[in-house]
């Protein structure tokens, strides 16, 4: 129960921050806003504030939330409130709905970045670039002669220069059973190592591939290291993001690399009896893959709504409403069936486990 409040919250924090971000540029801007609501479904509490015409709602489902927005579909949108003209989002300029459009991603991005800058600051900024800190003996990578303090520069022949750039590499397909690691030593020899992890199963079938090798713990104090690790971190997230995107096209990730709510419950369990660093770096994680996820230009996401503001301004001519909710729709129906299929492999994995 603990961890579903605990993932209630965080959730609720990061949808918060990405809606407000929508609310408060479409209000400075001029536009009406309907309602801004935290969670769906039914209404089960509710204000409005003084010489504000919105409507501020809680609702019964803590998944989701959203920013009704008046002219988001056109004029007609059927509220049946009369507006000025300029009052509508649809009637402002291309630049302006753009940032509307774009702001909920940006809070999203600044709210990651702000939480790895206070975590790095409180606790120490972690080690980012890929010095090998731990490598027990008995494993694959200490066998080969790969040892604590090495550098490991690239894996069959791809950068590896931060530690999420080996793991990622690590989890890509790989048609052969052999990894070829180049080190740096700790005298400055370059040396190549072919290495052949071991294979393990859950008790699902899932196979893992088992390295023997660990991050350097070793953490810098100070508001500079901070703030560099929070930087560095921030575009490595982006930076993986992007290519597990592009490998789940190629077929070098498969889909069972992807989680959704049920599997994010189990990383916030782990994460729960750890520590609180950990919680807030999964928040933080979890916030700037939000923004990323809604700026790509697919259709439902704010990205896809951007880009049809892109083709408007090259025709120089408004999209038929009608025409943009059907992509919008159709996009909105791929994300659920793909949710869905994500969410029973997730149940799977929860029940074998």
């Amino acid at each position: 129960m603990l961890t579903l409040i605990v993932l209630i919250v965080i959730l609720g924090v990061l949808i918060f921050v990405h809606e407000f971000g929508h609310f408060i540029t479409a209000k400075k801007n001029g536009a009406y806003v309907y309602e801004f609501a935290l969670g769906m479904g039914p209404k089960i509490w509710g204000f409005k504030r003084k010489n504000d015409p919105t409507q501020y709602s809680l609702r019964l489902f803590p998944i989701g939330g959203y920013c009704a927005i008046a002219g988001e579909d056109g004029e007609d949108d059927g509220s049946g409130i009369k507006l000025k003209k300029n009052q509508y989002l649809c009637n402002k300029s291309i630049p302006v709905r753009c940032l509307i459009l774009i702001a909920g991603v940006l809070m999203n991005f600044i709210t990651g970045f702000v939480i790895l800058f206070a975590s790095a600051l409180i606790w120490g900024a972690p080690q980012t670039e890929s010095y090998v800190g731990i490598a027990p003996k008995g494993y694959p990578v200490s066998e080969a002669g790969i040892e604590v303090g090495d550098r490991i520069l690239a894996i069959n022949n791809k950068k590896a220069g931060s530690w999420d750039k080996v793991t990622l590499i690590l989890n890509l397909k790989n048609d052969s059973d052999t990894y070829t690691f180049k080190v740096k030593k700790a005298d400055g020899e370059i040396k190549e190592y072919e290495i052949t992890p071991k294979v393990e199963k859950d008790k699902a079938g899932n196979e893992t591939k088992v390295f023997g090798i660990g991050q350097d713990p070793k953490r810098h104090k100070g508001i500079i290291f901070a703030f560099k690790y929070a930087f560095k971190k921030f575009f490595t997230i982006i930076y993986t993001m992007w290519a597990i995107i592009i490998n789940l096209i190629t077929g070098n990730i498969s889909l069972n690399a992807l989680s959704g709510p049920i599997g994010i419950y189990s990383v916030v369990g782990e994460a729960r009896h750890t520590s609180v660093e950990s919680i807030l770096y999964l928040t933080a994680y979890l916030s700037i893959n939000l923004g990323f996820m809604n700026i790509l230009p697919f259709p439902a996401f704010d990205g896809g709504r951007v880009m049809l503001l892109i083709i408007e301004a090259i025709r120089k001519k408004k999209m038929n409403p009608k025409i943009e909710n059907a992509i919008n729709s159709i996009g909105f129906a791929l994300l659920m069936l793909l949710m869905i299929i994500i969410s029973i492999k997730d149940v799977i994995n929860l029940i074998h486990k």
